[in-house]
């Protein structure tokens, strides 16, 4: 009895601090709410952006509770580029902003037509007669990418820069699929769709190795030719070659001309406050940060005249939140715009290495019943249009992409994987009745039957000639023509505008003036058609926001390198889950994740991996 009554006092005592904790919990949340305020004074000094993380065009659905299951460790953030490109642009004209700080010591990367539209902005900063600073512990690709185009080039005594390009060594499975049993049955068209590679071989092809090496091309010479534009005095060969010099990292960045001044961030700090002044608090320069100003100044959802659809991330079946294209939201979106009446032209912003194909074309359809209704339609493509990217892209009168945008990709392919032999080995096996050649078909247990086969490859080779078809109609090309330059072939945007897939060079500026011309509107404005940040979500983004933005040391160069490659490493292995468990039949382009900004495992990439383990 005795020890009954001990047990039933710790489980009083369990109780009770599980009641405590809650309580602590709901009223600390309680006052938060009450206390929160979406505005943090925005003053005066240095526009300040701190990067930590990625530029993408358009961040992904955080929920409030995700800053909190990150275990205490930081959180890389998604920053919005029409946030960044519109604080910039503001910062020309604004007398309260002194100068611009580039704080690059976490910044992740991005898309590389993402990084050169920054890199405009911050030009048109310079040309206002205003200064721009940037300070990282090392330079690589991406950072310095931005960093090329300040007036001033900040870097630790400690770091060095060192520029790897695109390129690199990509995860190919068949021979795990091989030792677990896992029968990857894939469906394709195109000599050139080499998504489908790792799962039938364990190499690339000679196919696809000359495409992505085209491609890798193409992206260096549009950095190498940015970077020497923005520096001209910089000896980039140089640079490439031999990163170390003599021997010290930091000199070396100095001698090539990388870099103007090597000095720590207490430095660095005391010139910016020279320019944007001092913050008698903080001892640092006075800052305007980008998440104040932008939440002082929201974009515009409603009461437009040019509505700016954006497809941005894969495109999946059904509804999808930010950061990835829904076929139905996207599609439901546009037709609500249609249905109010105020919108008079549509611009479809494109950041998207395509995806589920039937999505695609639900996205298409909603832009051609705009269309039928006598609304221009203008494509702008951002980073990457390709695939079921240009699906969408083919619905448009007139498309834009830049230099160094990466597009085509027009193919077809199709994957399903069976586990008859994975099965076998622990003596597991299958045994029924048919009445047809496709009864229990696909069978991922016992295996799939020719008639099935035949059937996938036909509905694979059907949808390729609906893509080829569209293409002709909309480009006005020979049907023979596209299949030639389709095949699944990735193409930059260079080239893809002597083909004739892309109209002209230009960014989205260009395709909502060339929307307003078609539309005959003379005082255009802009309406996003996309959800609204809720208010939770703002708390919430706020939260995982550390209040010493813009004052901790980053890593050094070597570990920015390791960064960056274990970022990649996390969007392969996201890859091979989305192709196992995505829509059948995709158009999507994976040799396009060069281009874009690599992206962080999340709760469902954790839970596959472990299911993954448990077979």
């Amino acid at each position: 009895m005795r020890f009954l009554a001990g047990f039933w006092r710790l489980l009083v005592g369990i109780k009770d601090a599980l009641v405590l904790i809650f309580m602590l919990l709901f009223f600390g949340a309680l006052h938060a709410v009450l206390t929160y305020s979406p505005n943090r004074p925005v003053g005066s000094g240095a526009l300040l952006l701190d990067l930590n993380g990625t530029i993408v065009e358009q961040p992904a659905d955080r929920g409030p509770l995700d800053s909190l299951t990150a275990g205490g460790a930081a959180v890389a953030r998604e920053h919005r580029l029409r946030d960044v490109v519109r604080a910039l642009d503001a910062a020309r004209t604004d007398d309260d902003i002194k100068a611009v700080v580039l704080d690059l010591d976490r910044f992740l990367g991005g898309g590389q037509v993402a990084l050169e539209t920054v890199g405009e902005a911050l030009d048109r900063v310079k040309r206002a007669g205003k200064p721009v600073f940037a300070y990282a512990t090392g330079y690589t690709d991406d950072s310095y990418l931005l960093a090329a185009h300040a007036s001033e080039v900040w870097m630790s005594p400690m770091g060095g820069a060192a520029f790897a390009g695109p390129g690199g060594s990509r995860l190919y499975y068949k021979g795990l699929l091989d030792k677990l049993g896992v029968n990857a049955h894939v469906y394709r068209v195109g000599a050139f769709k080499s998504a489908v590679e790792p799962y039938i071989r364990t190499d690339q092809s000679p196919e696809a190795r000359q495409a992505n090496e085209a491609l890798a091309t193409a992206l260096w010479q549009g950095w190498q030719r940015n970077v020497a534009n923005a520096r001209p005095k910089a000896r980039l060969a140089e640079a490439v070659a031999n990163p170390a010099g003599a021997g010290n990292l930091s000199q070396a960045a100095v001698g090539y001309g990388l870099v103007d001044k090597l000095g720590e961030r207490e430095a660095f700090g005391a010139r910016v406050a020279q320019v944007a002044g001092k913050d008698d608090k903080t001892g640092g320069f006075r800052t305007v940060r980008l998440d104040d100003w932008t939440a002082e100044h929201p974009l515009k959802y409603k009461g437009g005249n040019i509505g700016v659809v954006t497809v941005a991330g894969t495109i999946e079946d059904g509804n999808a939140g930010l950061g990835s294209a829904g076929g139905e939201t996207i599609a439901r979106t546009i037709r609500q715009a249609l249905a109010r009446g105020d919108v008079k032209a549509l611009v479809v912003r494109i950041d998207s290495p395509g995806g589920s194909a039937l999505a695609s074309e639900r996205i298409r359809s909603a832009l051609l019943e705009a269309k039928a209704k006598g609304l221009p339609v203008v494509v702008s493509m951002g980073s990457v249009a390709a695939s079921g990217g240009y699906w969408v892209a083919s619905a448009g009168d007139h498309i834009f992409a830049e230099p160094t945008t990466i597009t085509g990709s027009i193919g077809v392919f199709g994957v399903l994987p069976t586990f008859e032999a994975s099965l076998a080995k622990i003596g597991i096996t299958t045994d029924g009745v048919k009445t047809t050649p496709l009864s229990g078909q696909p069978d991922l247990f016992g295996g799939t039957t020719p008639a099935f086969d035949k059937l996938a490859q036909t509905g694979v080779d059907d949808i390729y000639g609906r893509f080829i078809a569209l293409v002709a109609a909309s480009r006005h090309l020979a049907p023979a023509r596209v299949n030639e330059i389709g095949q699944g072939r990735v193409w930059d945007g260079g080239s893809a505008r002597q083909l004739g897939l892309v109209d002209a060079f230009g960014g989205l500026d260009d395709a909502v003036a060339e929307a307003a011309r078609r539309a005959k509107i003379s005082s255009p404005s802009i309406v996003y058609l996309e959800k609204q940040p809720s208010w939770w979500e703002q708390l919430a983004s706020d939260w995982s926001r550390p209040d010493n933005e813009g004052e901790d040391d980053g890593s050094d160069m070597l570990s920015r390198l390791a960064a960056r490659q274990q970022a990649i490493a996390w969007t392969a292995i996201d890859d091979a889950r989305r192709l196992a468990s995505g829509a059948s039949i995709q158009a999507r382009c994976l040799e396009c994740e060069i281009a874009l900004a690599p992206r962080t495992p999340d709760r469902n990439l954790g839970r596959w991996l472990l299911s993954l383990l448990a077979r």
